[in-house]
């Protein structure tokens, strides 16, 4: 048996080692390929929005997004919380535009997927979401009047093309409209493929895995898929169940509690910009989702959305409100889950028992769901 030269040794240690295909059971490797972003479909189609598809509302909702115009001072836009090149987040634990903005910036690359809008769900269209932060003073702080001269002066011919003359003399039909080309532009934004989708894409097709992913981002997968109980909230090609709960958030020392889904719940049945609302494009107001809200409400206090983990790595800081710095301190929370044992606060999560090179190797996997892409604004990346 010949013997390795101590420098072979060295080479091998450093290279990415991986688990051999066959390794990975039936069961494991469906779930792996359940996850992966060829599995993702287009987004669903909105029929409250009749221009959501539209190239030309899309061209139109880029420059909205864009445009300065849309804020009081004329100093900030939609791209000043969603950053193209911070994967369309601001890289802040809490907003920053005329004021401060209560919650974290979340990024806006798989939104065209989610039923609801904002980490508390208060917006059930993708559309209606684009409206709050023109009109929060707070935020872009706009006006009913501003809007209407910022339209003439700017996009007249495109509003008249796509929405004719009936919006340009209703504020509330020329805000949805905005919020309309908005949402058209948001829908083409899509997330890029990462380390992880070439691995499950290798796997699924049997092909040899090595150097996709390393050891240790295998071993965080293994646990992902199970001691780590991540799949309860964080499965399909998204990596969210796109519901809404309570990991002990809602509270911080000296700041007031934020309830989360169960205050936002109201407000939305009442908004004239809901599914139900005047504003909705579709003449059958199929709107189920909103029957549904009725029967719930105090027991979701303190639960917010559940986020995608696409690009997970590259929209730090994490939870709605900002708290955790890096992914290290998220995994620690998740692991440690204050509140079980505490009087204070309330949470759904159990301690995990994860060791330190168990939470580690959960990290790095998480971190292979990055694309290391840079979004532009087009949607694309590079």
């Amino acid at each position: 048996m010949h013997c390795l030269r101590p420098a072979a040794i060295l080479l091998l240690a450093l290279l990415p080692w991986s688990v051999p295909a066959q390794e990975w059971g039936d069961a494991d490797r469906a779930r792996i390929a359940s996850l992966a972003l060829r599995q993702l479909p287009p987004p669903p189609p909105n029929p409250g929005n009749r221009v959501a598809d539209d190239p030309l509302a899309a061209a139109l909702g880029q420059r909205l997004f864009f445009d300065t115009g849309l804020s009081r001072n004329g100093k900030f836009s939609c791209a000043s919380c969603h950053i193209p090149g911070r994967q369309f987040t601001d890289g802040l634990p809490t907003s920053r535009a005329l004021g401060k903005v209560e919650r974290n910036a979340p990024s806006l690359l798989t939104a065209a997927w989610h039923r609801w809008q904002f980490w508390d769900g208060r917006a059930d269209s993708l559309w209606m979401q684009a409206t709050v932060p023109i009109l929060n003073p707070q935020e872009l702080g706009q006006s009913a009047a501003g809007l209407r001269k910022l339209v003439r002066l700017r996009y007249i011919n495109e509003f008249r093309t796509l929405f004719g003359e009936s919006g340009l003399d209703d504020d509330g039909r020329l805000l949805s409209d905005i919020g309309k080309a908005i949402e058209a532009y948001e829908r083409t934004l899509r997330p890029a493929a990462t380390r992880f989708d070439a691995f499950a894409d290798a796997l699924a097709a049997g092909h040899p895995t090595a150097g996709t992913l390393s050891g240790s981002e295998q071993a965080g997968l293994r646990l992902f898929l199970g001691k780590g109980q991540c799949l309860r909230c964080h499965h399909g090609p998204l990596l969210t169940s796109e519901g809404f709960q309570n990991t002990g958030t809602g509270k911080l020392p000296r700041r007031p509690s934020d309830h989360g889904r169960a205050v936002a719940i109201e407000p939305l049945l009442e908004s004239r910009y809901n599914c139900q609302g005047p504003y909705n494009d579709d003449p059958a107001h199929a709107c189920p989702h909103l029957e549904f809200l009725r029967s719930v409400g105090p027991e979701l206090r303190g639960a917010f959305k559940v986020p995608s983990l696409r690009e997970v790595a590259n929209t730090a800081p994490y939870m709605h409100d900002g708290r955790f710095a890096t992914l290290a301190a998220v995994l620690d929370h998740y692991n440690r889950a204050p509140g079980v044992f505490e009087r204070s606060g309330h949470t759904e999560l159990f301690p995990l028992a994860l060791t330190p090179p168990e939470l580690g190797d959960l990290e790095a996997f998480l971190r292979s769901l990055s694309s290391g892409h840079i979004a532009l604004q087009n949607g694309a990346s590079r």
